[in-house]
């Protein structure tokens, strides 16, 4: 080959044509077939051998009498970063014979082929602006309220991705104004004309009202309609009518029927994680809606594992990485399962244009400290003997289920029987044994009721979490024994909205919460101290819950204690949590340095440990 190029054909809007080639004398040979073959064929080395020569070649077939030596090592550089593209073709509508019909999200991928780049200017600009660093914008004439400069910037991001025709997520820390940055956008395209259908937020049931609030105060302009309630059918055939209609996960499964068929110009995901599991049923019929544009927001975009992310995207930007399938064998499973810190960049890379996230100790420099602080306590010995007791007959249960159908399809044996420990340790009443019926000790219970106390005295305005319901319920029970005033908030409550401004009114001084119905959406800068009964999974949904009061309005240094049982599941919960958040941060920020591997036996073998270990 005398030259070799890309090629790069601009088809407007969100696609363009990549075509590779060589020239061998005065011919053109297009590279993908060639590419192609080589990746189907058993005998191409995919990886070099330990004596191949630097200079090893492998005669690729041009057509059935004539081959060509191609360099090895580049031939490699190429089918890496293409690898789902050639494999399998996402998108061929309209695709020229050798050409890979690209969407404009994907053009990251230019940036790691090793050939040189022609094509169209015009493509060029648009590819630049897709990292291109944004003054702040200005807000429209009718927002009521002044957005600081990291809010402006994120309000011209959004303003280039609308424009762009692209989709993104706005991934700043809790706290940062996801949602008021979002109604700054959305008022910019009713005042530019643009947005002559109605918005459609979708958001946890806790937030509804919030969102409502929020775009009364601060985007008066707009039209909200909030579908909720059981009268809420009377208002679809009026979408039109408004700018922003706000509906819960909840309830666009059960009104699908009647929103399916709406066009909207904007559909907001508020706490986009919800759709992590792209098989629930929410998850689904958010891809089925109709929209011109579609941004998702979330302080989380991955909680446990890189799937979760994958499927905000393919809500955002369908194939931009690829089907499930081929996500999970080019970047799951060697990033999560083999550390491979290679393609762990190569999706930081694709996926950094599309994602603004700000960090609050970057730019709210002006909040107060954040103390964390681990509170341990040792259980008794009847509880003890009960944890004991509940881990060898779970441990026995889970490596029986193990040996009969294999560690990948026993996660609900081993999710169950972590949860029954995890029980144990919050308070053996929550577990349904008779064995547990005999214990009265419950070791962090009486921690949290001697601390209560002595916080409440000194004046702070306290929020205690859990993931159980019936935590809560034992707790408020020692609460009223001792004539403690407190508000709470879960599943059950039928008042949020009182529940809340009883809390911040000072009608009491201390507020349970859920963490399934006020772990997220929720404003408590009024709180200044946290407490985290139970430990959790992912240390995600624990920042989430100090962040009801750890934000932006918090004028007060904020204390969040976190109670664990010595020796037990919980602290060995601790250590999977760090690992979790060097999984995020190595995406996130293309930082993360360790190995990172999912539940395997030896996590088992540390999660089921006796407590004396």
């Amino acid at each position: 080959p005398s030259d070799w190029r890309i090629d790069v054909v601009d088809r407007g809007g969100a696609w363009f044509d990549l075509h590779l080639g060589i020239e061998v004398g005065d011919e053109r040979i297009d590279l993908v077939p060639v590419l192609r073959a080589a990746l189907a064929d058993p005998g191409f080395p995919a990886e070099p051998a330990p004596n191949e020569a630097p200079d090893a070649v492998w005669l690729a077939a041009v057509d059935e009498r004539r081959r060509v030596p191609l360099p090895l090592a580049r031939l490699r550089a190429l089918i890496e970063p293409l690898t789902e593209w050639l494999s399998q073709q996402t998108d061929t509508r309209n695709a020229d014979d050798g050409a890979l019909r690209m969407r404009l999200p994907q053009a990251a991928i230019l940036d790691e082929l090793p050939l040189r780049l022609a094509g169209s200017n015009p493509l060029r600009e648009r590819l630049a602006g897709l990292n291109a660093a944004r003054e702040p914008a200005a807000v429209a004439e009718g927002f009521r309220a002044t957005l600081r400069p990291y809010q402006q910037q994120g309000l011209a991001w959004l303003d280039f991705l609308a424009s762009a025709g692209l989709g993104g997520i706005l991934a700043d820390d809790m706290g940062l104004g996801k949602t008021l940055q979002t109604l700054a956008h959305l008022l910019i395209e009713k005042e530019a004309g643009r947005a002559d259908l109605p918005s459609l937020v979708v958001a946890p049931t806790s937030v509804l009202s919030n969102w409502a609030r929020e775009a009364n105060r601060f985007a008066p302009e707009l039209k909200v309609l909030v579908l909720h309630g059981p009268d809420r059918h009377r208002d679809f055939g009026h979408l039109n009518h408004y700018d922003l209609v706000i509906t819960s996960y909840p309830l666009l499964v059960r009104d699908a029927k009647a929103l399916q068929p709406q066009t909207f110009h904007f559909v907001v995901l508020d706490e986009a994680q919800t759709i992590k599991n792209p098989r629930a049923k929410s998850a689904q019929i958010t891809r089925q809606l109709n929209s011109r544009h579609r941004l998702c927001l979330t302080g989380t975009p991955m909680e446990n594992h890189l799937g979760e992310l994958w499927a905000q995207f393919d809500f955002l930007m369908p194939g931009f990485l690829g089907d499930a399938a081929q996500f999970k064998r080019l970047f799951r499973t060697p990033i999560e399962r083999h550390g491979d810190t290679q393609q762990r960049e190569r999706l930081a890379r694709r996926v950094r244009p599309f994602m603004l996230r700000r960090r609050k100790q970057e730019v709210a420099t002006e909040l107060p400290p954040k103390t964390e602080i681990i509170r341990s306590v040792e259980l008794g010995p009847t509880q003890a003997q009960l944890y004991e007791s509940v881990r060898i007959s779970m441990d026995q249960r889970v490596r029986e289920a193990i040996a009969r159908q294999g560690l990948g399809r026993s996660h609900i044996t081993v999710l169950d029987a972590l949860l029954k420990l995890r029980q144990v340790c919050c308070d053996p009443r929550l577990v349904k044994l008779e064995a547990a019926r005999r214990v009265q000790e419950s070791a962090k219970l009486e921690l949290l009721m001697e601390m209560l106390p002595e916080l409440l005295e000194e004046g702070r305005k306290v929020l205690v979490f859990s993931q159980f319901r019936q935590m809560l319920s034992l707790i408020e029970e020692e609460l009223q024994q001792r004539n403690i005033h407190y508000s709470v908030l879960t599943g059950q409550t039928r008042d949020r909205d009182a529940a809340i401004e009883r809390f911040k009114r000072d009608d009491c001084n201390l507020f349970l919460i859920s963490l399934k119905a006020g772990g997220v959406g929720l404003n408590l800068t009024e709180a200044d101290t946290v407490i985290l009964y139970d430990p959790w999974w992912n240390p995600a949904a624990e920042a989430q819950a100090a962040d009801r009061s750890h934000r932006i309005g918090q004028d007060k240094p904020v204390f969040v204690y976190k109670l664990i049982t010595e020796n037990s599941v919980e602290d060995r919960i601790l250590a999977m949590q760090q690992r979790k958040q060097a999984l995020a941060d190595g995406v996130y920020q293309d930082e993360a340095d360790e190995p990172l591997t999912q539940l395997d036996a030896d996590s088992l073998n540390a999660l089921f440990a006796p407590l004396d270990d």
